[in-house]
């Protein structure tokens, strides 16, 4: 059977699989520019986790076999597209008068990369050729002039390649990186919720001079925020706990973060089951399929008991609904963490109620208001001073 077929009737056996016997399913299973096996390949990593990804990374520089310079390549390639990067594929193998590169990535500030592979710096490179073929882009006008190399190696023993660029008269267009720290800023990008953070991740390619610090030091300020405090992971799970602060300062009781992953794990995976489609994280609360023509936000609550409180509160950002709104079909998806139901409300059926919702409005940033309020058809989203509530019954999600 056919990868793709494979994978799409039994992922889990899929799964299982190392990435040998992934590309031996593809296609012929001859992996070589222009091959169904290439092009099966491709699109069956443009729709697995990102954790499969760096399995399979991890295999293609632990494990010697005859086409993991290959796989690495297409793995490789595949994090820049996570990393909202407009990618093109090079080939495997260079041709007589062609122009050689492995990658070709185009970022939103037009910083564009030209992406070497490496599985290993046991060879010197040539950075002069590297360099003319970049001239070379740009002059087709594959890339932009402000432009430059990104050497990405798989071991991180990289101290000769390091010295053979400080002392190029290149040094100032290239950049190095190993495979691992790319996968780090993959998780850092997938795992915050500030939108800005895609921006930061690919500033630190952008060659610059680093004496000062402050670009670095942002990115990593980005991510210990969203991660290490009890309030940021309610945020970044999209909690809003700013309506509750004044009442329960004394009393906050956060959810555990597992439990969070957990269930919002569970309610995408309820949706992606219930739409037949694959859902990848562009962020913790952002998914997304890999055509970007199918988005979802998803936003949790915990259920709260205080006298004369509405039992489930989220919050619903304006890069939220920007987000949604650049896809064919889009829903924003409440989850409880106490329910087996989770509520998906495509955006059109949530613009009209926008502007009758509370909304807080800060230096910072604005957001809405999103309660919910149980009546005797069940939940509904709560509009104030409006005479009829948004019912969530026919919005709902069965989860098993």
């Amino acid at each position: 059977m056919p990868l793709l077929a494979l994978w799409k009737s039994s992922p889990e056996a899929v799964s299982q699989m190392n990435v040998e016997q992934i590309v031996s399913a593809a296609g012929d299973g001859l992996l070589k520019d222009g091959s169904a096996c290439s092009s099966e390949l491709r699109e069956y990593l443009s729709d697995i986790p990102s954790p499969s990804l760096a399995g399979y990374i991890d295999h293609c520089l632990s494990t010697s076999f005859g086409k993991s310079g290959m796989v690495l390549q297409d793995l490789v390639n595949e994090i820049g597209r996570r990393l909202d990067y407009e990618v093109t594929n090079g080939r495997y193998q260079g041709v007589v008068g062609g122009i050689g590169f492995d990658g070709i990535w185009r970022s939103p500030e037009a910083n564009d990369l030209v992406v070497e592979v490496k599985t290993t710096d046991a060879y010197r490179i040539s950075l002069d050729t590297v360099a003319v073929y970049r001239s070379k882009l740009i002059e087709a006008k594959e890339l932009s002039s402000n432009s430059s190399i990104l050497i990405v190696v798989g071991r991180e023993d990289t101290g000769e390649l390091e010295a053979q660029i400080r002392g190029s008269r290149h040094a100032w267009d290239v950049r190095l990186i190993s495979a691992e720290a790319l996968l780090n800023l993959l998780q850092v990008r997938e795992n915050s919720t500030d939108p800005a953070i895609g921006i930061k991740i690919r500033s630190l390619f952008a060659p610059v001079e680093y004496t000062r610090l402050d670009r670095m030091v942002d990115v990593v300020f980005t991510a210990v925020a969203d991660t290490e405090t009890p309030a940021s992971v309610l945020r970044s799970a999209g909690i809003d706990i700013s309506s509750t602060q004044e009442k329960v300062k004394s009393d906050w009781q956060f959810t555990d973060a597992a439990l969070l992953r957990l269930k919002r794990a569970e309610v995408i995976e309820a949706l992606a089951r219930r739409e037949g489609v694959a859902l990848l994280a562009k962020s913790q609360a952002q998914y997304w399929t890999p055509d970007r023509e199918f988005r979802a936000v998803c936003t949790l609550s915990k259920r709260y008991e205080g006298k004369n409180q509405l039992p489930y509160w989220y919050a619903y950002h304006p890069q939220w609904d920007d987000f949604l709104r650049d896809a064919d079909r889009s829903f924003f998806v409440l989850g409880c963490i106490d329910r087996d139901q989770a509520f998906a409300i495509p955006r059109q059926a949530l613009v009209p109620i926008l502007p009758k919702l509370n909304q807080t409005v800060r230096d910072t940033g604005a957001y809405w208001h999103i309660h919910l309020a149980e009546g005797p058809k069940g939940l509904s989203i709560v509009v104030p001073n409006y005479p009829d509530a948004f019912p969530l019954a026919d919005f709902a999600l069965t989860l098993k």
